[in-house]
């Protein structure tokens, strides 16, 4: 990845209807950089990917690009392309004249647009589609038709929101490798934005995750489900235990009722803390061996692990291991230093990891809507 800042957003902010949708947003994207803006609905990413583009105008703030202030710049004019969820493509061209279009548009000559369109089919793998109508493609063509058309013009960036909503799960996965590879290819800078936390950190450079209307953490895939940095970044990536502790000291933190070792220093001495450990690194031990103890109310076989819900000291914990145990069954638990993170208590505190209400019917509930407005 390249050091070079392509784009900065200096303290954004916006409204809509008196309502706070961006708050003082810093954001710096560099040179053949992948980033992708991640959060749930609501949480202002579509309104910071408008910005970038030039379809919303900042109530404060500066949007920088190679070092100049755009925020009055007209979008034909930046140096950038979307692609929507809904491929937006004219169904009265081929393929060829689809992907053409920009081409057409600044009137290069037909032997370079000719050339130009051959080397995106090969990029997009739609090599023989030239002369195909573009209803008549599948959704995941016609993204790849729409990616084409977008990349063309060689921008500097291409901006793309939510590309992948419209597309079944298997076809997703499959044009997450292909957009990687598509972006690793061109250098082009990708900006992503996508509630799918799987996506962000499978495709991503860097993961900018938004809640609220704020930037909660900025940082690469492992580093953001490694390290969170506050109860709803530990919540939204990935499964998360997350408990009140106190930091005693050093290296030492205590949560449900005993003292644990771990690596995290530099908090005041007994300050309350927020402690995530992850469902996969619990063992489960003899009770005898064990740090903690409880009870199994759940237990849920996921193909290649369990899922286990244990009440310990009152909280509803989730462990995923590879034996299996019956509901009422009582289990030890063990956790490695390395394997607790400590945070600092925010207004998330409290509002997420305990799994009480915890069942796959309800997490499909709150699924998304494919359709995503800011």
């Amino acid at each position: 990845m390249n050091n070079e800042k392509l784009i900065e957003l200096r303290s954004i902010s916006k409204s809509f209807g008196g309502e706070k949708v961006l708050r003082s947003i810093d954001l710096d994207i560099h040179r053949k950089e992948f980033v992708t803006l991640l959060g749930p609905s609501g949480c202002g990413k579509t309104t910071t990917l408008r910005i970038i583009a030039g379809f919303e105008t900042p109530d404060e703030g500066d949007v920088i690009f190679e070092g100049k202030r755009i925020n009055d710049l007209p979008p034909y004019k930046r140096k950038v392309n979307t692609v929507f969820q809904r491929y937006a493509l004219f169904p009265h061209l081929n393929v060829y004249e689809n992907i053409a279009f920009g081409l057409r548009l600044a009137k290069r000559p037909d032997p370079e647009i000719k050339e130009r369109v051959t080397e995106m089919l090969t990029l997009v793998n739609m090599k023989g589609f030239e002369k195909r109508e573009v209803t008549s493609l599948s959704g995941g063509q016609q993204q790849r038709v729409a990616i084409a058309r977008a990349l063309i013009n060689k921008p500097d960036v291409l901006l793309l929101d939510e590309p992948l909503g419209a597309l079944d799960l298997k076809l997703r996965k499959d044009m997450q490798v292909e957009l990687k590879r598509m972006q690793r290819q061109t250098g082009i800078t990708f900006i992503y934005v996508t509630h799918d936390q799987e996506e962000a950190l499978s495709m991503s450079d860097t993961v900018v995750v938004m809640a609220n209307g704020e930037i909660q953490q900025i940082g690469t895939p492992e580093k953001i489900y490694n390290e969170p940095v506050n109860a709803f970044v530990a919540d939204f990536i990935g499964e998360s235990n997350i408990v009140n502790g106190t930091m005693i000291e050093d290296y030492k933190v205590s949560f449900a009722g005993q003292t644990f070792a771990c690596e995290d220093a530099g908090f005041a001495p007994n300050e309350p803390v927020d402690v995530v450990v992850r469902p996969e690194d619990i063992d489960i031990v003899p009770v005898g061996e064990s740090m903690l103890t409880g009870e199994v109310t759940s237990a849920t076989f996921k193909g290649d692990y369990y899922e286990i819900i244990a009440d310990i000291d009152n909280f509803k914990w989730m462990i995923e291991t590879t034996d299996s145990f019956k509901v009422g069954q009582t289990i030890g638990i063990s956790i490695d230093p390395y394997e607790i993170q400590v945070m600092k208590k925010s207004e998330f505190s409290g509002m997420f990891g305990d799994y009480s209400t915890f069942s796959d019917e309800m997490e499909h509930l709150s699924d998304p809507e494919p359709e995503e407005e800011e």
